[in-house]
């Protein structure tokens, strides 16, 4: 286990109403926060427990730690993953020595059937957040947090099955009762947020997110009681948040985080966190285990959002001459032409004319705007792909 660094975001700090500190729990052997938990709970495993060998079942990160740390331990370890689990996860978790089966389509139905494997083979569970012992490993989190950033007022934590947070909420109410402990699920999977309005631990129907590794229907019942007495609030974010929020750490911090390291920041960003200027606040980063195919698809979305990319439809005479014409007011008002094509078939246009498709590399919406204004003052009809 590693005690990840925990760093002032000068970037942050000037975009948000507050001082901001990023745990990096990013750092850790595995890439993620899970290490603490699954670590401190095999050593606590007896002799006869590991001899039987362990069995888990995770979305990803707990599965790795796992793997791991039982194999470092020279502990047979069975992970059960469900189907969708990103590539990168169930690969890295083999990788690390871990026995993987693929079997239902959340976390939920992987449980079910490690469960099911504990009755039948007598393999010891070691579960992903609703064991004590591995809530009190994430708790050393919250030991560091408060030894690491002098006059801490706020921890933002994601929530998934809710050991993370009642791990690190018990920690520091205990050395500073002050703290407020603020909980961030995605908005697709809310289990913590219902179980919080219905006092009591609720199933919820499972939706597609990219916060894949705090996607949980229905939070532990270890940590729920925990979350009711310590945790302060929990708040919902949704999805174009939380991708919003993987890029700007890329592009502020240079930091690589899933979706659900991002979820605190995506919370904090768009304002779903009340703050004042004297609050010193840690947002805990729990993992970085995402899929490169991911980032750059959401790189992509992002740049769309903020206007730095465009896709543009020009109508022009279709005769030589005018792609150079328009080339040139675009390239004068100096936006860069990533891709270029005609649509004369499929175009709703007259004979004559061609529509031209231009992908633009811009500086933002207002600049997307300058360009349309140009090249409508020079007759073109333009209409902008959103």
């Amino acid at each position: 286990m590693v005690l990840t660094p925990c760093t002032r975001s000068m970037a942050f700090s000037d975009l948000l109403a507050c001082s901001l500190w990023l745990k990096f729990e990013t750092r850790q052997r595995t890439g993620s926060f899970k290490d603490r938990g699954a670590l401190n709970k095999l050593l606590q495993l007896s002799d006869e427990e590991r001899g039987r060998g362990i069995v888990t079942a995770s979305a990803g990160n707990h599965a790795q730690a796992v793997a791991y740390h039982a194999t470092r331990l020279g502990i047979p370890a069975t992970i059960v993953m469900p189907i969708g689990t990103p590539l990168v996860k169930s690969a890295n978790t083999r990788r690390f020595g871990g026995r993987v089966i693929l079997h239902g389509e959340t976390v939920s139905e992987a449980l079910a059937e490690a469960h099911r494997m504990v009755d039948q083979d007598g393999l010891t569970m070691v579960h992903p957040f609703d064991d004590l012992a591995v809530i009190a490993g994430q708790g050393t989190i919250g030991l560091e947090l408060v030894e690491q950033v002098a006059d801490l007022t706020h921890v933002v934590v994601p929530i998934g099955g809710g050991g993370i947070i009642s791990g690190i909420a018990v920690a520091v109410k205990a050395l500073k009762p002050s703290l407020r402990v603020i909980g961030v699920e995605a908005a697709a999977v809310p289990a913590a947020f219902r179980a919080r309005e219905l006092g009591e631990v609720t199933h919820v129907e499972n939706a597609e997110t990219i916060a894949d590794g705090i996607a949980v229907q229905r939070i532990g019942d270890l940590a729920f009681p925990l979350i009711e007495e310590y945790v302060d609030d929990i708040v919902l974010v949704e999805e174009e948040e939380i991708a919003s929020a993987i890029l700007l750490l890329l592009e502020r911090e240079r930091t690589v985080v899933e979706g659900a390291g991002a979820t605190p920041l995506a919370a904090l960003v768009s304002g779903r966190i009340p703050l004042g200027a004297d609050d010193v606040v840690a947002a805990v980063l729990c993992g970085g285990n995402i899929d490169v195919n991911m980032i750059a698809r959401i790189i992509e979305r992002g740049l769309v959002a903020d206007g730095r990319m465009a896709r543009l439809m020009v109508t022009v005479r279709d005769r030589p001459g005018s792609l150079a014409a328009l080339s040139k007011i675009v390239a004068g008002l100096g936006a860069n032409v990533l891709e270029i094509r005609h649509r004369r078939a499929f175009a709703d246009i007259t004979v004559g004319d061609v529509q031209v498709v231009m992908h633009l590399e811009t500086r933002g919406r207002e600049h997307v705007k300058e360009i349309i204004s140009a090249l409508e003052a020079f007759g073109h009809s333009v209409g902008e792909h959103t």
